[in-house]
């Protein structure tokens, strides 16, 4: 088996968005029955327009910043902060003096609360798919660590 590398970023995008959506441009990287992944950039006074999906959505900003809405409500964002744009409520995204580079995650329907796992055995029945939870695990400080010895980078 051949590992399969998919091609994004400069020289990958092409003009891309909702209708009216200005100064965008993309490249979807992953789409299939379980949801999308893409990679959009927001040039200096950018907009994607405000629109609906049904699907849930997070606006994951990796680069830059801008204004992100949903519903009537819109806030700032930047760089390692990601926006949730829930299913059936318009949103958008825009820039004013920088640009904004976001990973979109598109997830197949508006979430996955009743979701069920299909038993093997015919007849079986389905069984919800349970919850994940966990945490992080400790990591052990050393003095070699550049975080412990220089603190976190801005």
């Amino acid at each position: 088996m051949a590992i399969e590398i998919r091609r994004f970023g400069v020289g990958h995008r092409r003009a891309d968005g909702p209708i009216g959506s200005v100064g965008l441009s993309g490249q979807t990287i992953h789409s299939d029955g379980r949801g999308t992944v893409s990679e959009v950039v927001l040039a200096r006074k950018a907009r994607i327009e405000p629109h609906a999906n049904p699907n849930t959505t997070y606006f994951i900003v990796i680069e830059g910043g801008g204004w992100v809405g949903v519903g009537e409500e819109w806030t700032r964002i930047a760089a390692g902060e990601a926006a949730v744009w829930p299913a059936d409520i318009p949103h958008a995204a825009w820039t004013e003096h920088s640009e904004m580079r976001a990973v979109i995650v598109e997830f197949a329907g508006a979430d996955d609360r009743n979701a069920v796992l299909p038993q093997a055995e015919a007849g079986s029945g389905d069984v919800p798919i349970p919850r994940g939870n966990g945490q992080l695990a400790p990591r052990p400080a050393s003095a070699d660590d550049p975080s412990v010895r220089d603190g976190e980078p801005a």
